[in-house]
């Protein structure tokens, strides 16, 4: 490894650790949000039950999703935005 790309390297782990300690703020932040799988389901009218059913996915996943101890991820979260955003068209694609 070359002295300057040893440098860059010293540098960024340096930077990353006064940002880790709230000595520095990060140049960019993100933030992840998470669809209300309870309000999803209520707003499509359907049970715990029927709601795990049409998506795919066990009732006590969904419980866990309701009662914030997990959070959906990858797909199901996809699937749930898409839900929240568009019900009927969700209702519609998988009912069939």
């Amino acid at each position: 490894m070359n002295e300057e790309l040893y440098q860059q390297l010293v540098a960024s782990i340096q930077e990353g650790g006064a940002i880790l300690h709230g000595k520095k703020k990060p140049a960019r932040q993100r933030t992840h949000t998470w669809p209300d799988a309870q309000a999803v389901r209520e707003k499509l009218g359907l049970t715990q039950s029927q709601f795990a059913a049409l998506i795919g996915t066990s009732v006590r996943t969904l419980q866990n999703w309701e009662q914030g101890h997990r959070r959906p991820e990858g797909t199901a979260r996809a699937l749930l935005r898409i839900a929240e955003r568009h019900p009927q068209a969700v209702l519609e694609a998988l009912h069939a």
